[in-house]
This record gives structure tokens, C-alpha cells and sequence, in this order.
């Protein structure tokens, strides 16, 4: 696997809590902050799916704001929230 190297800031607080998970969890700085952009994407990624699918169903079913505002409030009454 090919890498590249950037350089990047973080506040001093910040990066003081990077390199105390890192060394919780007994690795590098670089791979701590490899993985929290991985969970970012795959996490953007999963919430633009879920997006997308909401708006096909609303053109799907038709649905306008208030239809949905109203179903979220049915629900909250059922579930007493």
C-alpha cells in the first residue's frame, strides 16, 4: 500500500488527547488518526445513504413536511416521549 505524507495542526489540547488515546490503546498518533478519518467517511457515507433514501421515498410516497412531522408526533405519543 502506497502512503503520502501530510502535515497537519491541531491545538495543543487536542493533540494532547490524540496521543493520550494512542498510547491507551498502544499505537502511533498516525494510525489513531488514520482510523478517525476512516469512521468520518464511512460515517458521512452511511448518513448520505440513509438521506437519499428518505428523499426517494418522500417523491415515492408523496409525502409532504407536515405528513412526516405529524407521523414523528403520532410516535411520540405512542412511545410517551
Amino acid at each position: 500500500m502506497k502512503t503520502n505524507s501530510v502535515n497537519i495542526a491541531f491545538n495543543k489540547d487536542l493533540l494532547s488527547k490524540i496521543d493520550q488515546i494512542a498510547t491507551e490503546e498502544s499505537r502511533s498518533r498516525s494510525e489513531l488518526i488514520r482510523e478517525a478519518a476512516r469512521l468520518y467517511i464511512e460515517r458521512k457515507t452511511r448518513w448520505k445513504k440513509i438521506l437519499n433514501f428518505g428523499k426517494q421515498q418522500v417523491l415515492k410516497l408523496g409525502l409532504s413536511e407536515s405528513d412526516i412531522t405529524a407521523e414523528i408526533n403520532k410516535y411520540r405519543k405512542v412511545k410517551g416521549k
